[in-house]
């Protein structure tokens, strides 16, 4: 057989059992979400060799979704790290056979914390299925491996349902984009939903800032110095009633000729855009993108400038 062809038959038969799980989906798994709903402290994710490896992914995963959850290695268990279970936290033990001797060993410890056991298992006749408050059948008809023995669908499967109970659990806790950022601040969703404009904007001396009243050669200067290729300009009393940008310039250039000794106003846009420092730099991102501009001004609330955020702010941020 090609590679390509035993590559095509691995998959076909793991998704096969996932679509095969999917019809089995019965009052078991609801009661499985029920349990887990009203965990009052933590999951604790259990199971050995390659089924651990995917109750650590399925821990991972509950606690990024908003279910606090962590991973016992079973054998690490009976050696003194059974003492992490606490009062109020739920067990998921993942076994194909539901005769892991790891797990069945201690099963009657977690029974006598009183912490109820949600199994993902392969054999709901097992030990672990009948000792479980409730068991998810968790069967494959075959493994992926030709020889039926290396577990490749049965964990595909497990993870499967890993994700369906994580899904679940997130509907019903009416789990948002905000709280999920939250738990993944460096994230590109998290940054798009976290960073404000305050924390990434430039306030004080940084702000470029030229009365109204004075010549455009000035206003040169300071967009020069300040290094953003725009100004605010500002009526007597300090109050933000335009801007100056270097496309405004070179426009003027055409129309005029010395306008460097024009007086502002003359050339300044009129009414430019604003954004609250509050305001996310998503959004700012999303103005800048609407009226291709890459500047946007802050004001506090008598409308004098208070600081400035570039376009080169928010994607060094990274903000896309």
């Amino acid at each position: 057989m090609k590679i390509k062809e035993i590559a095509q038959k691995t998959l076909r038969i793991e998704a096969d059992a996932i679509y095969r799980l999917a019809d089995r989906i019965n009052d078991d798994f609801e009661r499985a979400v029920e349990i887990l709903m009203s965990c009052k402290s933590r999951v604790v994710v259990t199971g050995m060799g390659k089924s651990g490896i995917i109750g650590k992914k399925i821990a991972a995963t509950l606690s990024s979704t908003g279910t606090p959850s962590l991973f016992l290695h079973p054998a690490e268990g009976v050696h003194g790290d059974l003492g992490m279970l606490m009062k109020g936290d739920v067990v998921i033990a993942i076994s194909n056979s539901g005769e892991t001797e790891e797990i069945v060993s201690i099963l009657p410890i977690i029974k006598r914390f009183n912490v109820p056991i949600v199994s993902l298992v392969g054999r709901m006749d097992s030990t672990l299925a009948r000792r479980s408050t409730c068991a998810i059948d968790a069967s494959v008809e075959k493994e992926a491996c030709p020889l039926n023995l290396a577990p490749t669908a049965s964990t595909t499967v497990a993870l499967a349902i890993g994700d369906a109970l994580a899904v679940a659990l997130l509907e019903k806790r009416g789990f948002k984009e905000e709280d999920f950022a939250v738990f993944h601040p460096s994230g590109s969703l998290g940054k798009k939903l976290l960073l404000k404009v305050g924390d990434l904007y430039h306030t004080g001396e940084e702000v470029p800032v030229i009365n109204e009243n004075e010549l455009i050669s000035k206003a040169v200067i300071e967009m020069s110095s300040k290094g953003f290729g725009c100004t605010s300009v500002v009526d007597n009393d300090g109050k933000l009633v335009g801007i100056i940008t270097d496309g405004d310039l070179r426009r003027s250039l055409e129309k005029y000729q010395n306008i460097f000794d024009k007086p502002v106003y003359q050339l300044a846009t009129k009414n430019p855009k604003t954004i609250s420092p509050d305001a996310l730099a998503a959004k700012a991102l999303q103005i800048m993108e609407e009226f291709s501009i890459t500047t946007i001004l802050t004001v506090d609330d008598n409308k004098h400038p208070t600081g400035i955020i570039h376009l080169h702010d928010i994607l060094s941020a990274g903000i896309v």
